[in-house]
């Protein structure tokens, strides 16, 4: 119980990561310029369900492949939120077409790159918990 405690604790925090360089992205005018339309606004709103799924995403971590790699082990498991971002809420869930293409050319290079930060700081937090 206590690592599916510290493995959400920390999916949390990655998630607070993850999403503070999003709105850093959009804010500072990244996104924008390289024609993604990916430019939130740092509401409680948009944060908290983003939190809750990083957390649900950080128990992940409880399986048992790469246990000394654990940053590795964080940048493979960041592909699992990845896909369904693409694969499920782009075209699904916020009709922004496959891999949210209608956002921009780039748009899954972004995302790949934001949940990669989800992961190594869930990663790097479980190192540092254990």
């Amino acid at each position: 119980m206590k690592k599916l405690l510290i493995f959400f604790a920390a999916g949390c925090l990655g998630a607070v990561a993850n999403s503070v360089v999003v709105w850093l992205f959009g804010d500072f005018g990244i996104t924008p310029s390289l024609g993604v339309s990916i430019t939130p606004t740092l509401s409680a709103e948009w944060l908290y369900p983003r939190v809750v799924w990083g957390g649900i995403w950080g128990l992940f971590f409880i399986l048992p492949f790469l246990p000394s790699r654990l940053l590795l082990k964080g940048s493979i498991l960041s592909l699992l939120p990845t896909a369904f971002q693409l694969f499920v809420v782009f075209p699904v869930m916020a009709g922004k077409g496959m891999a949210g293409l209608e956002l921009g050319a780039l748009t899954p290079i972004f995302v790949v790159f934001f949940n990669w930060i989800w992961g190594i700081v869930t990663a790097l937090t479980i190192k540092w918990a254990e």
